[in-house]
């Protein structure tokens, strides 16, 4: 049996949530250093030159990009594959999932919830209520009306729950966070598909260790954790004062 692999990167992320949902899905064991990415040390830094989560180890592997990393795990894994078959639907499902990466991130987690949790609880400071009212009113409403069209009324997009399932619905449990709903009446399909997936065993298993890192402080989340049996690291990469990262996204 081939050991467990390594994921640092906080359980609140929806990079790593994306990433322990592929885990999960492909039966391979993993234990998580759980760091929020500005409180990383020069390892981490070392590790992850752009300063991201999540950061996955596997043996002599270490990548820093949770696409790159989806990528490796369908090759190093196949089974049960989490992209489809065939060149089309392939290319619909990554660039479904670079959506999600880039865009979705861009508004929800950078315009909304960056703004709403982050900035106090890392760096102590306001939430900017125009970056907040632009996401809510502008950005947020375009992405869902262009995944309206996108998204399948029942079921996952390319029949099993794949990554771009796991990409897409990730940002919509930080938007939740920082108390964000979509409007069901508005957006009934997307509503109904993001539900659906956060509800998959792969997805909901990590609600109670998210909940439980966002209760706390980021230097106090393993504390937090364990007594609810995380599958922590022995190791981390954390320190107990925050830093800027390289780039926002």
């Amino acid at each position: 049996m081939a050991e467990r692999v390594t994921i640092v990167g906080s359980f609140v992320s929806p990079y790593v949530r994306k990433v322990l949902a592929a885990l999960h899905l492909k039966g391979i064991e993993y234990e998580v250093d759980p760091i929020v990415p500005f409180y990383g040390g020069d390892e981490f830094s070392r590790l992850s030159p752009l300063r991201r989560i999540p950061v996955l180890i596997d043996g002599a592997v270490v990548l820093s990009d949770s696409t790159v990393i989806c990528e490796y795990l369908e090759e190093r894994t196949p089974a049960p594959a989490l992209l489809p078959r065939g060149a089309r639907e392939r290319a619909r499902s990554r660039w479904l999932e670079e959506f999600a990466d880039t865009r979705l991130g861009e508004v929800m987690i950078w315009g909304l919830f960056n703004q709403r949790v982050i900035r106090r609880g890392v760096w102590g400071e306001p939430t900017d209520e125009a970056v907040v009212a632009k996401a809510l009113n502008e950005d947020i409403p375009q992405c869902l009306d262009y995944l309206e069209r996108e998204l399948p009324a029942d079921g996952f997009l390319f029949g099993a729950l794949g990554v771009a399932d796991l990409a897409i619905a990730a940002p919509f449990r930080n938007a939740a966070f920082a108390r964000f709903t979509i409007d069901v009446a508005r957006w009934p399909t997307c509503a109904g598909y993001v539900t659906r997936v956060l509800a998959h065993d792969a997805l909901a298993r990590l609600r109670a260790w998210e909940e439980a890192s966002l209760r706390v402080s980021p230097p106090r989340v393993r504390e937090a954790l364990a007594p609810l049996a995380a599958p922590l690291s022995a190791r981390t990469y954390g320190e107990q004062h925050p830093r800027r990262g390289v780039m926002r996204i």
